[in-house]
C-alpha cells in the first residue's frame, strides 16, 4: 500500500487550524471564562437586542482556553481520519472499476473522462495563452472563452471517440456479407435545412476500399459520420430512407452498440484520443468490453506487430507527430477486428513517407484483411491505384466517379507521376486562378533588396531535445519562402523561436490558428483587431473580404460577419487569422501549414491570401508539405530535416531535383496541386422529412436489424424524479437541522447533529443515483467530465481565498446554457473532482457538493429569455442571481457548520432547548462577523464581474456545445445478431494473426 503524504499533511493542517479557530471564536464570543489564573483580561461588550444574549470579548482564562481547544478535538481528530483516508486511496483505479460497472457507472465514467481531462485543460490554457501572446495581447478573463471553445471541442471530440469504442454499449453481432447498405438517404443538419447529403443508393462488400471525395463542405463528413451513427446519435442531425451498416439499421442502433464492428478515425484524431499512452488507446475499445488484460496485451501487440509500431506502445500520445497520431489511431480503429473501417481526411496533415504508409496500410486492410474500408480524402491522386469506387459529392449529391479521373491531370500538372513533366497539362497558377479567380503572381515580383527577416544561429530545445540546430536565414521584403520537410523536422519549433523573439514586426499565425479567436462573431472579432492595431474601424474586415473575394458591402459576406469564428469554413477560417495577423501590417508573416486539410477551391483562397500580404510588401515565411503551393507562391525553397537547414533551391527544381524532392519527405510522391472542384449543380430532389426506418417484414434483399432497446417507462421517470426530490429535501434538512431540532423529540434531539452528517452523504449517493442514467449519453458524459475538470481547476486555482469563488461564474453559465439537472451535476462533480485531486475529502464535502449543485441548478431554473430581451438583460438577471446565491450559498454553508464550529460554552453557541429565535439570532450574527461581510460579499462581487465580462461568449460558446437529443434508443437490451459472414470474419483474423 503506497501513502500519499500531502493528503495527510494537509489534514493537519487544516487540523490544526480548526483548534485555533475554536479557541479564538471562545474568547472573541464570550465563552473563555473558566477556572485558572486569567491569561487575557479583555474588556466585556454587551450586544444590544436582538443579540442581547451574546457578549463580546471578556477575561480569558487557562481553564477556558484548555477546554476550548479540548472540545476541538473530535472534529480535529475526524479531519485527520479523513486525510489519512484520501492518502492511501487509488482513485484513478477505483474510478476505472466505478466506470465498468455497478449502479454508478455513468458517474465514475464522467469522473474518469474529468479526471484524464485535467491534463488536456492545462494544454489548452497553454496553447490559448500562446496564440493571445501572438496576437500581443495580456491573459486574463477573456482567456476564459477561447478556453472554453477548446475544451468543448475536446469534450465532442472526446465524446465521439467513447461512443465509437462501445462506451455503456450492448455489443450486437453483424453482418459481414452486407457491410454498407443504403436507399434513397437524405442527411440534414440541425437548424440547416438546406445543409443537405443525398445518396440515392449504395451497396459495398467487403475487402473494397471506396474513396469519398469532394469539396469542403460537400458533405462527405457528413456521410462517414452518417454510416458510424454519429450523424442521429451525437450530432443531433436528421437521417430518411434506408441506412444499413453491418446488417443494422443505423437510426435505431447506436455506435457504441457496433463498436466492435464498425472502426472509425476521425479527422485530427489526435483530438479524439480519450488515454494518455499509446498502449491503453489502442486497447480501449477492449477495456471498454470488459476483455481480460492478458488477452488485451496480446491483441494491442499483435496489432501493433502488424502495423508497424511496436516502438510507439509505451510512448505518450500527447508527444507523437502527426503520422505516428494517424496511425495510433487507425491501430485502435482495427483492434476489434471490424467489418467496416471509416477514415475521415487520414493524409491531411502528413509528409510524402507517412502518406504512402498510410495509403499502403488502408489497401492492406481492405484486400488482404477483407475488411470494408471507406476513406473521405481531398487527394485523391494518392489512392488511385488503390481504391475499388469512388463516390464524389458534388453539392451535397453523391455520384459515382472513375477512380482515376482528374489524377493524371493533377500529377502532371506538378510534374511528378508520370514522368511527362513539367510543361505537361495547366500550370499550378492556371489551378489557382481556376478555382477562385484568383490574380497569378509572377515570381518574385515583389521582392525588395533590403531584408525584412534576418535570424543568425537560432537554436530550440524541448527539454534534453533539440528541435532546431543552429539555424540561419534571410527573407527580403515582398518574398514568399517556403520551409519543408518531414514531419518532425522542427519547422514549427523554428518559426514560434522567430515570432518570440521579442520583435514587434514579426506576426505568427500558428497551425491551430482557430486559438487566435476569443469573440462570438466575425465582426466583433475584426472589430477588436482594429482597436488593437489602432487601425481605422472596419479594416480587418475589409481585408477579409479581399482575401475572400466578396464585395464588404454584400448580403454574402455580411452573412459571414454575424457567424461565429468557428462556423466558418475551414479555409475562411485560415484567411480570417491571416487578416488578424496581418492587421499591424508586420514586416514579417509566418504561417504554419496553412493549407493542410483544404480542398482546391478553400486551398486558392488560402494561397491567394498569402499572395496578396506579400504583394503589400511584408516577408512571407510558410512552413508546409504542400509542393502545389510551393510551386505557385514560393520563390524559395528552404528544405530542413532532423532541425538543421539545408540549402535553399528554386521552386521550378522540385521536378526533377532529387535534393528538392528529399525536401518533402519522400521521392517527389508529395508534388501535388489541387484541381479544381467543379461547380455544384443544383439538385432537383426534394428533402425529405425523417421517416421511420424499415420495419423486419421489410424486402426480400434482408431489412437492418431495429433496436430492440427499451425506453425507460413513465413509472421509471416519476420514480427517478420522486427519487431526485427526496434526496434533495433530505439534504435540505442536513443543512437546517439546527433549526429543525427542536421539532423532534427530546431524546432524538442529541442525535441529530451524527445524523445530519450521516444524511448529507447519503443524499449525495442517491441524487446521483437518480440522475446516473443522464450521463450514458457519450456527449453529456464528455461535456459534463471536460466542465467538472475545468470546475475543479478553477476551484484550486482560486482557492476560494477571501471568496473569489470563480467557480460560480461556471456553474451559473452552464446551468443556465443546459439547464437545471446538468447544473446539479455540474455542482456534485466539481466539488467531488476538486476534493480527490487536492485530497481534501472529509465531512464536508457532501455539504459543499450540494451547496454548489444548487446553485447551478437554479441556473438553470430561471425564466427563458424572450427574443425581445436583449443579450445584457440576461446578463443582468444572471448577475442579480449570482448576488443572490453567493449570500445563500454562505449561509447555507454556514448553518450545518455553525454548531460545530463554535462549539458549546460561547455567547453565540447553539443550544438544543434555546427558543429558535435565540437560535437563529446567534447563527445570524455568527454568519455576519465569518462570512457574510466579507467572503459572502466578495464571492457575489466576483460572479458579477465574470457574469458581465465573459458571461456572454461562455453562453455562446456552451450553446454551440449542447447536448442534442439522439437519434434513436439510449439504454436497454443488445440487438439480435444478423448472423453471417464467418468467411469473411475469419479472413480479417487471419490477417491480424500473420505476419
Amino acid at each position: 500500500m503506497s501513502i500519499r503524504p500531502a493528503p495527510l499533511r494537509a489534514a493537519a493542517l487544516v487540523a490544526a487550524g480548526f483548534v485555533v479557530v475554536r479557541v479564538l471564536y471562545r474568547v472573541l464570543f464570550n465563552g473563555a471564562d473558566a477556572a485558572g489564573p486569567v491569561v487575557l483580561p479583555l474588556p466585556e461588550f454587551p450586544l444590544p437586542p436582538p443579540f442581547a444574549h451574546v457578549v463580546l470579548l471578556g477575561p480569558a482564562t487557562a481553564g477556558g482556553l484548555w477546554d476550548a481547544a479540548v472540545s476541538a478535538l473530535p472534529i480535529a481528530l475526524t479531519i485527520l481520519a479523513f486525510g489519512l483516508l484520501n492518502a492511501v486511496l487509488d482513485v484513478p483505479r477505483i474510478l476505472a472499476r466505478g466506470a465498468r460497472r455497478g449502479p454508478l457507472r455513468g458517474v465514475a465514467r464522467t469522473l474518469a473522462v474529468a479526471w484524464a481531462g485535467l491534463p488536456a485543460l492545462a494544454d489548452a490554457v497553454r496553447r490559448v495563452r500562446f496564440a493571445q501572446r501572438l496576437r500581443g495581447e495580456r491573459g486574463g478573463p477573456r482567456l476564459l472563452a477561447p478556453v472554453l471553445e477548446r475544451t468543448l471541442e475536446r469534450a465532442t471530440a472526446v465524446a465521439a471517440a467513447f461512443e465509437l469504442r462501445g462506451l455503456a454499449g450492448h455489443p450486437v453481432d453483424g453482418a459481414c456479407e452486407r457491410p454498407v447498405e443504403l436507399r434513397d438517404l437524405a442527411l440534414g443538419h440541425r437548424g440547416d435545412a438546406a445543409s443537405v447529403v443525398l445518396v440515392d443508393a449504395l451497396d459495398l462488400g467487403p475487402g473494397t476500399l471506396t474513396l469519398l471525395t469532394g469539396a469542403t463542405g460537400s458533405g462527405k463528413s457528413t456521410l462517414l459520420r452518417a454510416l458510424a451513427g454519429l450523424h442521429t446519435h451525437l450530432d443531433g442531425g436528421t437521417l430518411s430512407g434506408r441506412l444499413s451498416v453491418v446488417g443494422h439499421d443505423r437510426v435505431g442502433t447506436p455506435p457504441r452498440d457496433t463498436a466492435r464492428l464498425v472502426g472509425v478515425v476521425l479527422q485530427d484524431p489526435r483530438e479524439g484520443f480519450a488515454t494518455e499512452r499509446v498502449r491503453d488507446e489502442i486497447g480501449l475499445t477492449l477495456e471498454l468490453r470488459g476483455v481480460d488484460a492478458t488477452i488485451v496485451r496480446a491483441r494491442v501487440e499483435e496489432i501493433a506487430r502488424r502495423i508497424g509500431i511496436e516502438a510507439l506502445l509505451g510512448r505518450e500520445l500527447q508527444g507523437l507527430s502527426a503520422g505516428e497520431a494517424t496511425l495510433v489511431a487507425i491501430a485502435a480503429a482495427i483492434a476489434e477486428h471490424p467489418i467496416v473501417l471509416l477514415v475521415d481526411e487520414p493524409l491531411a496533415d502528413l509528409d510524402t513517407a507517412f502518406r504512402a504508409r498510410i495509403v499502403d496500410l488502408l489497401d492492406a486492410l481492405a484486400h488482404d484483411a477483407g475488411i470494408c474500408v471507406i476513406v473521405a480524402e481531398h487527394r485523391r491522386a494518392e489512392f488511385a491505384g488503390v481504391a475499388d469506387a469512388r463516390l464524389d459529392l458534388v453539392g451535397g449529391v453523391a455520384r459515382p466517379a472513375d477512380v482515376g479521373a482528374d489524377a493524371g491531370a493533377v500529377t502532371t500538372a506538378s510534374g511528378a507521376g508520370s514522368g511527362s513533366g513539367a510543361g505537361a497539362g495547366p500550370g499550378p497558377e492556371e489551378l489557382i486562378a481556376d478555382a477562385a479567380a484568383a490574380p497569378t503572381r509572377p515570381r518574385a515580383s515583389t521582392k525588395r533588396d533590403e531584408p525584412a527577416l534576418l535570424a543568425v544561429d537560432v537554436t530550440v530545445r524541448h527539454g534534453d531535445t533539440i528541435a532546431v540546430d543552429g539555424a540561419s536565414l534571410t527573407v527580403h521584403a515582398g518574398e514568399v519562402v517556403a520551409l519543408t520537410g518531414p514531419n518532425g523536422a522542427g519547422k514549427s519549433s523554428l518559426l514560434v523561436a522567430l515570432a518570440t523573439r521579442g520583435d514587434d514586426g514579426v506576426a505568427l499565425v500558428p497551425d491551430a490558428s482557430d486559438d487566435l479567436f476569443t469573440c462570438t462573431s466575425v465582426a466583433a472579432e475584426c472589430a477588436r483587431t482594429d482597436r488593437r492595431a489602432r487601425v481605422a474601424h472596419g479594416a480587418t474586415a475589409a481585408r477579409l473580404a479581399e482575401f475572400l473575394s466578396l464585395d464588404p458591402a454584400s448580403p454574402a459576406f455580411g452573412e459571414r460577419l454575424l457567424r461565429h469564428p468557428r462556423d466558418l469554413s475551414l479555409g475562411e477560417r485560415r484567411c480570417l487569422a491571416i487578416a488578424i495577423q496581418s492587421a499591424r501590417e508586420p514586416r514579417v508573416l509566418l504561417v504554419d501549414e496553412p493549407t493542410r486539410g483544404l480542398d482546391p477551391a478553400a486551398w486558392a483562397l488560402v494561397a491567394s491570401a498569402i499572395a496578396r500580404t506579400a504583394e503589400r510588401g511584408a516577408a512571407v515565411l510558410v512552413a508546409t508539405h504542400d509542393a502545389g503551393f510551393v510551386a505557385a507562391l514560393a520563390d524559395r525553397v528552404l528544405p530542413m530535416r532532423a532541425g538543421v537547414l539545408g540549402e535553399p533551391f528554386a521552386p521550378a527544381s522540385t521536378a526533377t531535383d532529387p535534393t528538392a524532392t528529399a525536401a518533402f519527405g519522400a521521392e517527389g510522391r508529395d508534388l501535388h496541386v489541387p484541381a479544381p472542384a467543379p461547380a455544384p449543380a443544383a439538385s432537383s430532389r426534394p428533402q425529405s422529412a425523417p421517416v421511420q426506418p424499415p420495419t423486419a417484414d421489410g424486402d426480400a434483399a434482408g431489412p437492418p436489424k431495429r433496436s430492440t432497446q427499451p425506453a425507460r417507462s413513465a413509472r421509471g421517470i416519476r420514480l427517478g424524479l420522486l427519487a431526485l426530490v427526496v434526496a434533495n429535501l433530505a439534504a435540505l434538512a442536513a443543512f437546517t437541522w439546527p433549526l429543525t431540532a427542536p421539532a423532534l423529540p427530546a431524546q432524538a434531539t442529541a442525535a441529530a447533529p451524527v445524523a445530519a452528517l450521516a444524511l448529507a452523504p447519503l443524499a449525495a449517493l442517491l441524487v446521483l443515483a437518480a440522475l446516473d442514467g443522464t450521463v450514458r449519453s457519450a456527449h453529456t458524459l464528455a461535456l459534463l467530465g471536460t466542465l467538472a475538470a475545468i470546475g475543479a481547476a478553477v476551484r484550486i486555482v482560486g482557492t476560494g481565498v477571501g471568496g473569489v469563488e470563480a467557480v460560480f461564474i461556471l456553474l451559473i453559465l452552464a446551468g443556465r446554457a443546459f439547464g437545471a439537472r446538468f447544473g446539479l451535476l455540474l455542482g456534485l462533480l466539481t466539488i467531488a473532482l476538486s476534493t480527490i485531486v487536492t485530497g481534501t475529502f472529509g465531512p464536508w464535502t457532501p455539504f459543499q457538493m450540494f451547496a454548489c449543485a444548487w446553485v447551478g441548478a437554479g441556473a438553470g431554473l430561471l425564466p427563458r429569455r424572450s427574443r425581445r430581451v436583449p443579450r445584457w438583460g440576461e446578463a443582468a438577471m444572471l448577475s442579480v442571481y449570482g448576488v443572490l446565491a453567493s449570500y445563500a450559498f454562505g449561509l447555507i454553508m454556514n448553518l450545518w457548520f455553525w454548531p460545530f464550529a463554535i462549539g458549546t460554552g460561547s455567547g453565540i453557541s447553539y443550544e438544543p432547548g434555546a427558543p429558535i429565535g435565540q437560535n437563529l439570532a446567534s447563527f445570524l450574527l455568527y454568519s455576519l462577523v465569518t462570512s457574510s461581510l466579507t467572503w459572502d460579499t466578495l464571492r457575489a462581487i466576483t460572479t458579477v464581474i465574470g457574469v458581465l465580462t465573459v458571461g456572454t461568449a461562455v453562453l455562446a460558446a456552451f450553446r454551440r456545445a449542447k447536448p442534442v437529443p439522439a437519434g434513436g434508443t439510449d439504454n436497454g437490451a443488445p440487438n439480435g445478431g444478423a448472423g453471417g459472414g464467418i468467411r469473411t470474419r475469419r479472413q480479417t483474423e487471419k490477417y491480424f494473426a500473420s505476419g
